[in-house]
């Protein structure tokens, strides 16, 4: 269930150069349609923000409704593999109910190949899975956060800057064996690095110690729209606090499931996950 909150008034190198260009050169659009207009990346993994007429009473999205802001907004999300084919439902104060087309461009992921890890992150021994489990609920917990806030309306920022050494959507092995595919964007810095808030928010989640992710951050953006931060080294806010875009929120560290300091930067809507280099200027 979504938990409904109100507040008060972002060495494999060389492997990914290509492939990351690539995805940054994607470019928004704006697609007009009756009733609706929508601007974003329709891409696996992007995110769009849509204004609606007035005329528009109710939206459904994959047969769920969608939270509406007073100034008539919705935000959709898409998934890693979302079908290229979708429509979005309007119902009208009228009763007539219209359907708009969606098509979401198909992308290639890559194969990364991890070494190092420790193997006791790899293959976590029974002992460790009560444990897990309680961390992955209380990350569940913080991405259902629903709020009105407004940040996801920002040009988001570069949380840190450095080397890209993981991208968004590529299957993952670790010590050679095949996982999970990665949802983050990892950027090499130095253990310490100033991480930067890249929107404004509210601190939903400052979970020390994860098993996988070490240090974690969650930052609520509003209408679904939150980031991670993992493997920090320190977190400077705490859960509940309100940052501003380009905020010092903690350091970069190696904590959890890493083999050298980085962060791992993540983009979802609600429990989709998204690309975050999508929403960044190419350029850090």
């Amino acid at each position: 269930m979504k938990r409904r909150v109100v507040y008060n008034g972002a060495m494999l190198v060389a492997m990914f150069w290509i492939f990351v260009l690539s995805v940054t050169s994607a470019q928004a659009e704006e697609r007009i349609f009756d009733g609706v207009i929508l601007n974003g990346k329709f891409i696996q993994g992007g995110l769009v923000i849509g204004q609606l007429s007035p005329s528009v009473k109710r939206v459904l999205w994959q047969k769920k409704v969608l939270p509406v802001s007073a100034e008539h907004r919705i935000v959709l999300g898409f998934g890693r593999d979302e079908k290229p084919s979708q429509q979005l439902i309007l119902q009208l104060v009228s009763g007539e109910e219209h359907s708009v087309p969606i098509v979401i461009e198909k992308r290639s992921y890559e194969i990364q190949r991890i070494e190092g890890v420790p193997a006791r992150t790899v293959n976590p021994d029974p002992k460790h899975m009560a444990r897990i489990g309680k961390e992955s609920g209380a990350v569940v917990s913080a991405r259902n956060t629903d709020s009105q806030l407004q940040g996801f309306l920002q040009t988001f920022i570069w949380p840190v800057k450095g080397p890209i050494t993981g991208v968004y959507g590529s299957q993952r092995y670790f010590n050679g064996e095949p996982r999970r595919p990665h949802f983050g964007l990892d950027i090499a810095a130095p253990k310490g690095e100033e991480i930067k808030a890249p929107a404004d928010g509210v601190v939903t989640m400052a979970y020390h110690d994860m098993f996988f992710s070490g240090d974690t951050m969650i930052i609520d953006h509003g209408f679904g729209v939150n980031t991670s931060y993992l493997h920090m080294s320190k977190m400077l806010v705490q859960e509940g606090d309100q940052v501003k875009q380009g905020q010092v929120i903690g350091l970069v560290g190696a904590s959890g499931r890493a083999t050298g300091p980085h962060l791992c930067w993540r983009l979802n809507w609600y429990q989709t996950r998204l690309d975050p280099q999508l929403l960044v200027p190419e350029a850090q």
